[in-house]
């Protein structure tokens, strides 16, 4: 199930009124992409924060539109800047992606337990706001007043202060001003929120500790080979869009899964492609947050189409994992639309290709209908196991002992080893001399078969006698 020991706030309205710009001041750091045209943000988004004590979690939203439930939006009755939605309600991703933003917005009101209402106090009510406005008094019915508070943004001139008490006419009580830009009356908004949250009861009196371990686990893959269904399917709920259009996710999208294993921290990605084709904007931007998620994480799901070949970018990812020293589970989704004949030829290909990460166990999923991702939690707790595994120097020593007798070194001796770390388990090897390349790879996989390490990468240092310190 999902971790709910922490109160949410979600951060809703209508396209382009700074969403994920006020998150990003809330938390005090650069945490959604942010760009001037509306669309950005689809996927709900949560990242824990806190001010004053008090832990939550901000549930940053895509732009919400009426109109979006089972179909195209309407675009007949736009009063305020209706052309800024053009561009986000257009074209191939527009007519798909639409309903499911809005969606997952209204997803994020169901499970909020305080509701931040964005408006743009720079143009005054619209008739979206007013929409938004509308669904949340429908959702929430007699506690509207306890769970939404008004926030009008751009507020950054006596002008645009004077338009934001407009906004009265919603019918959610008086705004709180803010500028998300400059941060003018984010820590007023801060406390209000921290005030209402312990006016609902949603603080938590068993919060988690700070220092509770968690597994974070990140989903890989080039775009349109079902990560997002995938995602959502591990962790049991719609937190990310699914959708046949390529690039559909943006964003990094993390949920909290409590589990027999303990809390497991699940990363949705965006689409990996090659760097060539990755221009500026959002799609840079996404580029750079997966390989954050890569860098911080301690397994990854590398998801593979199995219906099609295994490609160049699929190595390429898998290279980059094995950069990032994570533990790794490729997963050969859509197994059940591959025939027999195409299964054995990406499994041949899986070997070939992806041979410098053969200690990689491999699934064979369906994410839509769910078939095999039952396989996905004892391949994790595995690889849990290995990539935190500790052997005694003793041990160690014995096993580099059998291995130099059975092939010696080219190029020295080993004298001793020690480990120095794990997560991965990382060794330190005192040598004569050094060792060449092909003997570290004979090296690392002699070590993980003698000392039972499992599906985890190996780092394998070598101090050369006479070296400082040796």
């Amino acid at each position: 199930m999902s971790d709910r020991s922490r109160p949410v706030v979600a951060l809703v309205g209508r396209p382009n009124v700074g969403k994920s710009t006020l998150l990003n001041r809330l938390l005090g750091r650069r945490h959604a992409i942010v760009e001037e045209h509306p669309g950005v943000t689809r996927d709900r988004n949560l990242v824990e924060t806190e001010w004053r004590g008090v832990q939550f979690l901000l549930a940053d939203t895509g732009g919400w539109l009426a109109g979006s439930e089972g179909g195209l939006l309407r675009t007949g009755h736009r009063r305020a800047r209706a052309g800024d939605f053009s561009t986000w309600l257009a074209g191939s991703d527009g007519v798909e992606l639409a309903p499911l933003v809005s969606k997952q917005a209204e997803i994020a009101v169901d499970e909020a337990d305080l509701v931040l209402m964005i408006a743009d106090a720079t143009v005054g009510v619209t008739e979206e706001d007013a929409q938004v406005a509308s669904m949340l008094k429908h959702k929430l019915g007699a506690d509207t007043s306890k769970r939404v508070v008004l926030v009008a943004n751009k507020v950054e001139s006596p002008r645009t202060e004077a338009l934001a008490f407009d906004l009265v006419s919603l019918g959610l009580g008086e705004p709180i001003l803010v500028s998300a830009l400059h941060g003018t009356g984010s820590g007023d908004l801060l406390d209000i929120v921290v005030e209402r949250l312990s006016s609902v009861d949603a603080i938590a009196s068993d919060q988690p500790a700070d220092n509770e371990s968690e597994l974070r686990v990140v989903i890989v893959g080039r775009p349109n080979v079902g990560k997002s269904t995938l995602f959502n399917k591990v962790v049991g709920q719609d937190r990310a869009i699914v959708s046949d259009v390529p690039g559909t996710t943006r964003d990094v999208v993390d949920t909290v899964v409590v589990t027999p294993l303990g809390r497991i921290r699940f990363l949705d990605t965006a689409g990996m492609r090659r760097r060539a084709r990755i221009g500026q904007g959002p799609e840079y931007y996404s580029f750079v947050r997966t390989l954050s998620a890569l860098d911080s994480a301690d397994v990854a799901l590398l998801v593979i189409d199995a219906s099609e070949a295994v490609t160049h970018q699929d190595r390429r990812l898998a290279e980059r994992i094995k950069v990032a020293s994570d533990a790794v589970i490729v997963v050969l989704n859509k197994w059940d639309l591959a025939d027999v004949e195409r299964r054995g030829i990406v499994e041949k290909e899986v070997a070939d290709q992806l041979s410098f990460i053969g200690y990689a166990p491999v699934l064979k999923v369906s994410a839509l209908t769910g078939k095999g991702i039952h396989k996905i939690l004892p391949a994790l707790s595995e690889a849990s196991r290995a990539y935190a595994s500790r052997v005694s120097t003793g041990e160690l020593n014995r096993a580099l002992t059998v291995i130099q007798q059975r092939q010696p070194p080219r190029g020295g001796r080993i004298l001793y080893g020690v480990q120095g770390a794990s997560d991965p388990p990382t060794f330190t090897l005192f040598t004569t001399g050094r060792l060449d390349v092909s003997y570290m790879r004979f090296l690392e996989k002699q070590l993980r078969d003698s000392l039972r390490l499992g599906p985890t990468p190996l780092k394998i240092r070598v101090r050369k006698r006479g070296d400082r310190g040796v």
